[in-house]
């Protein structure tokens, strides 16, 4: 057996048990530790199967920004989880119908991959041919064919991190606040005022 394999089974037995964990843990700061555990697992494979630039955004951004954040805001705030379970019987249909959905899903792959086991040839390598690594291939293509959606996306998140910024910005009277245009344009002699102090005198503001 290869080596590859085993650390497949490995990585894909840890992450299917700490996603189990997830769910199954009533502290949610655990829940949340097994969380990023899945994450690092799932990058495992990532990396297995050569989607190294996967791999490191799955690290980076869900487990070093989204899930330590949720870990931090559960760890800081008071959060009743009792009174939220409350409602728990009013969404179980919703929630069992979505349920039943994502089956049904996974049963058409399950299915499609049995009975047409070729299709799997079909579907890109995530190495190209040509000795390229995953991660410049995926800069070449985001860099030169859409460009202009990557920027675009840019543009959207901009506005929408400035957005919030203004929504939650509230301005506190007889708080001082930094006049950066004041800051330009003062004289560079009136910044500083000397003083000739007399011996045994103090100086009057």
């Amino acid at each position: 057996m290869a080596i590859a394999t085993v650390f497949f089974y490995l990585f894909a037995a840890t992450m299917i048990g700490s996603a189990l964990m997830v769910i199954a843990s009533r502290n949610p700061v655990h829940s949340v530790l097994f969380l990023i555990l899945t994450f690092v697992n799932a990058a495992g494979l990532f990396i297995i199967v050569g989607a190294e630039f996967l791999a490191l955004i799955l690290i980076i951004v869900y487990v070093g920004a989204v899930a330590v954040l949720f870990l931090f805001v559960v760890m800081m705030l008071d959060v009743d989880f009792a009174e939220l379970r409350e409602g728990f019987l009013e969404y179980l249909p919703v929630g069992g119908l979505v349920g039943f959905i994502l089956l049904i899903e996974l049963l058409m792959v399950i299915g499609a991959w049995v009975v047409a086991p070729e299709a799997t040839s079909i579907v890109a390598k995530p190495i190209p041919a040509d000795g390229v690594t995953n991660t410049e291939a995926l800069g070449r293509l985001l860099y030169t064919d859409y460009i202009y959606y990557f920027q675009a996306a840019g543009m959207v998140l901009l506005v929408a991190m400035i957005g919030a910024i203004v929504l939650t910005l509230h301005h506190r009277p007889n708080v001082k606040r930094q006049d950066i245009s004041a800051q330009v344009a003062r004289d560079p002699f009136e910044a500083v005022t000397l003083k000739d102090v007399k011996p045994g005198q103090g100086i009057s503001l």
